[in-house]
This record gives structure tokens, C-alpha cells and sequence, in this order.
């Protein structure tokens, strides 16, 4: 179904409002950068494995049944992305998930894909 407007009337009011509360290109190039990171589902199971607990890529690799490098590949995009952080402790390294707002995300994206 197409939809048209019947009557051809463009109604300034309303855009000039919406104009003021857009955000900036840049914060909306960002946001779109964002989202295409959770577009990969093996990145999406490492985050929520993350919920957890801090794992090694050891363990997110048996967990997950998969190669040590492409756990290491996902984890180099999700750290780019800002989505984990690391801390070494001796000669292991361990992630977690950056901050809460990572854990909001998923439970809001979720919730949305449950309903």
C-alpha cells in the first residue's frame, strides 16, 4: 500500500518543531554506526554473555563454540564500538561490558523483539 498526501499542504509548524529537536548529522551518523555493530549476532551473544560476568576470550570461545581468533576479531569491533572494555590481570586479559547503557540496549532491544 502506498500512501500519498491527498491534499498537498506541507504543514511548517510542525517541521520547523521537529527541525529543533533532530539531532546533529554527526550524533545521527554515530547512532546509525552504533546499531550496525548489534547487527552481527555472534557479537550480540558475546555481549550478553558479558552481562554475566568478565570472561577471557578462552572462555567466550568455548562458550559460544568458536575460534579464538574470531572471538578476537568480534571483541576488536565490539571495543572500537566502545561497547566492552579490558583489564589485563597477569598475562590474561578479561572484558566486560563498558558501562550499564550496553545492558539497557539489549534489554530494551529484547523486550522489542519479544513483544
Amino acid at each position: 500500500m502506498k500512501y500519498e498526501c491527498e491534499v498537498n499542504k506541507v504543514h511548517e509548524e510542525k517541521i520547523k518543531e521537529v527541525k529543533n529537536h533532530m539531532v546533529n548529522e554527526e550524533l545521527m551518523y554515530d547512532l546509525a554506526e552504533l546499531f550496525k555493530v548489534f547487527g552481527d549476532s555472534t557479537r550480540v551473544r558475546i555481549l550478553t554473555a558479558l552481562i554475566e560476568t568478565e570472561l577471557c576470550v578462552c572462555d567466550i570461545a568455548s562458550l559460544l563454540s568458536m575460534t579464538h581468533s574470531a572471538i578476537s576479531h568480534q571483541l576488536r569491533i565490539l571495543k572500537q564500538a566502545s561497547l566492552v572494555k579490558y583489564k589485563k590481570k597477569g598475562k590474561e586479559v578479561f572484558y566486560s561490558l563498558a558501562d550499564n547503557h550496553v545492558i539497557t540496549i539489549l534489554q530494551q532491544g529484547l523486550e522489542h523483539v519479544s513483544e
